[in-house]
């Protein structure tokens, strides 16, 4: 399963826009969140939303927004005018919630508050969620085992 949580700020505005064929909302935007030690710089990344989710991202979110971000990762190749092709990650966001912007990011230098907007989670299907009460923590993401796989059963 492709599943990716990420805590982040937004750079660029939420921009909305329409496919040609079928209409279909889509928001594109960028956030960055902080490189693994402190002496790395901090990583940009493209994000996606898709229908309902989009026009709400477009109306609720802004640049200097702190989000959780919840969705799929996957790689694009782009052709450069160079003449090589890049690789470059994108999410495609399931879910979002607002969270406070005192509230850290991981790597930051930021006092640990752990306030939180009292916002809702607004989801793909456009329900709003519970409203988030507490900042989430890693043991909370990490919690569930994954099933293991008995390789030993598969035909071949």
């Amino acid at each position: 399963m492709n599943s990716c949580i990420l805590m982040a700020d937004i750079i660029q505005e939420p921009e909305l826009r329409y496919t040609s064929d079928t209409q279909t909302p889509v928001t594109e935007m960028v956030v960055q969140f902080p490189g693994l030690r402190p002496e790395e710089p901090p990583a940009t990344l493209k994000v996606l939303g898709w229908g309902n989710l989009a026009q709400e991202i477009q109306e609720r979110y802004h640049v200097g927004d702190r989000v959780i971000l919840e969705g799929r990762l996957s790689m694009n190749t782009i052709d450069r005018p160079e003449g090589f092709k890049e690789k470059r990650a994108e999410l495609t966001v399931q879910r979002i919630h607002a969270i406070g912007a005192d509230t850290p990011l991981e790597g930051s230098t930021a006092p640990p508050t752990g306030s939180v907007q009292s916002s809702s989670a607004y989801t793909a299907d456009r329900k709003p969620s519970a409203p988030i009460k507490h900042a989430v923590s890693e043991k909370q993401v990490f919690s569930q085992p994954e099933p293991e796989t008995n390789f030993d059963e598969i035909p071949f």
